[in-house]
């Protein structure tokens, strides 16, 4: 009887010893796993993501094999972004407002502005600058001047022309002038319609058979 019952004690000492066995080479099998990862002084679990403290366009996963990271690049702001911020906690800088770049001035949605004297243009709700351009009809006059925030040149001196082609004299348009004893100019007076189109001659009329009496005054 003493055999007999002793089997059994052999019997459960050996599967205690089976089991111990089995659970010290499962230990063994994951050992050189990582079941979690440390990183901005925290404990991340496998599958978990995060971003560094130290770099915010950085992401990082926690894997078995230990933390895969990968940075964000940032994409480029408009180049008619008039308002950019940068959180903290951002990886990227923001464009929080857009207006329109113009001969590379930024300006803000719906502004008028005068880029030049003979431009009138405002920003439109599209982000587009969109432009008039003056367009001055000819001066009637041969020594315009250009004022100072003034598109179009003005004739100080009134309306003029030369006398001839030799464009030595300087006349006033209006009523004609006699430039010699026998010659008699008319030049435009600013109300001929088209006459200053390309023409910077007075119309002339001469005397027959008269020579020129350069005493004589206009």
């Amino acid at each position: 009887m003493a055999l007999f019952k002793s089997k059994p004690v052999r019997t459960i000492h050996t599967l205690l010893a089976l089991v111990l066995n089995a659970q010290c080479a499962f230990a063994f099998s994951v050992a050189g796993h990582e079941t979690t990862c440390e990183a901005n002084g925290s404990v991340y679990y496998v599958g978990e993501w995060y971003f560094l403290d130290s770099d915010h366009c950085t992401q990082c996963e926690c894997t078995a094999e230990g933390s895969a990271c990968a940075r964000t690049e940032c994409t480029s702001l408009p180049a008619a972004c008039i308002h950019v911020s940068h959180y903290p906690t951002d990886c990227c800088p923001r464009c929080e407002k857009i207006g329109c770049e113009y001969r590379g001035e930024v300006y803000e949605l719906g502004e008028h502005f005068q880029p030049s004297e003979c431009e009138q243009c405002t920003c439109d709700i599209d982000g587009i600058a969109r432009c008039l351009v003056a367009d001055c009809a000819p001066p009637p006059c041969v020594n315009p001047v250009y004022q100072k925030g003034k598109c179009c040149p003005e004739c100080k001196d009134g309306p003029n022309c030369y006398v001839d082609a030799s464009r030595t004299k300087v006349i006033p348009g209006g009523a004609p002038v006699w430039v010699d004893s026998c010659t008699k100019c008319r030049c435009h007076d600013g109300q001929d319609a088209g006459y200053w189109e390309g023409n910077r001659l007075a119309t002339c009329s001469r005397v027959r058979n008269c020579q020129p009496d350069d005493n004589r005054k206009n």
